[in-house]
């Protein structure tokens, strides 16, 4: 029997334990993460949304516990949407790591972890900003639908309206640019220098065209509920699935016809038609 002997690079195996080191310390964060977000959600239903007119309960997301300030309820929530967005986006990042990680082509460990750090740190800063953003409005959201009934009574057909228009983006040229304008972004690694505030930079630029790609299925995380586990799966694996190389923006439209149905459907059983 012949015995055929393979030659590996030398600079090639020691690259192969970062990278396994590097996908290794993804999955515990995905998994932790995730872990985190379903426990979480396992606590809201406990805690019985608000009755609101129109036949629906306000999330307690937007309220204070017992005793809590609003610097408590802010943190709270911030925490949760932290844990929520890491394992939603994560799987996507890892992609988006990768020309990163490969143009640096450190053979040290530590300086290449360091940064990879450093760029999701970055990304993730971006989110935790938008979750800023997103907890104010809610806040504000929430007392005016409160104090208007008849405000409160349009919300499940406004719910219907956001998906079906966030479905109708996914059809759209915006769409398509913006997923060619994160693929740009991604590729743009190559050539950013390996220092940690080009490696913090970088990051949140990913972070901010990432938040742009995404801000039509975001919308509709919104909408139906922030911590309801099935529309954060949904959403999850619609943003992963439309970053794929070749068939993104296939799976981008198919994705927006589903959204539009599911729309259309949301708006006929608030008005009654359902």
């Amino acid at each position: 029997m012949d015995v055929v002997a393979v030659t590996i690079n030398p600079k090639t195996a020691r690259r192969m334990i970062p990278e396994r080191g590097f996908f290794a310390v993804c999955v515990i964060v995905f998994a932790t993460s995730t872990a985190v977000t379903i426990w979480w959600s396992a606590l809201m239903p406990a805690m019985d949304g608000m009755p609101m007119p129109g036949g629906w309960s306000m999330s307690m997301a937007w309220m204070r516990m017992p005793g809590q300030g609003w610097p408590g309820a802010a943190a709270t929530f911030l925490g949760m949407w932290a844990a929520m967005m890491v394992a939603m986006m994560l799987p996507s990042l890892v992609a988006m790591l990768q020309p990163y990680r490969q143009s640096i082509g450190m053979t040290d460990r530590s300086p290449l972890g360091r940064l990879t750090a450093l760029v999701g740190g970055g990304y993730f800063l971006v989110w935790i900003l938008f979750g800023i953003v997103v907890y104010a409005l809610g806040v504000a959201l929430a007392a005016m639908e409160m104090s208007q009934p008849m405000l409160a009574r349009a919300v499940p057909i406004a719910v219907g309206v956001v998906v079906l228009i966030s479905g109708a983006l996914q059809l759209t040229a915006w769409k398509t640019r913006s997923l060619a304008c994160y693929r740009a972004a991604s590729e743009c690694g190559r050539r950013v220098p390996p220092d940690a505030r080009s490696a913090w930079r970088h990051g949140m630029r990913l972070g901010l065209h990432c938040g742009h790609c995404c801000s039509n299925l975001t919308a509709i995380l919104l909408a139906i509920g922030v911590m309801d586990l099935h529309a954060m799966g949904l959403v999850a694996a619609a943003v992963t699935v439309e970053r794929l190389e070749g068939v993104g923006e296939r799976a981008a439209r198919t994705t927006g016809v589903l959204i539009i149905g599911s729309g259309s459907f949301l708006i006929a059983r608030a008005v009654g038609l359902g």
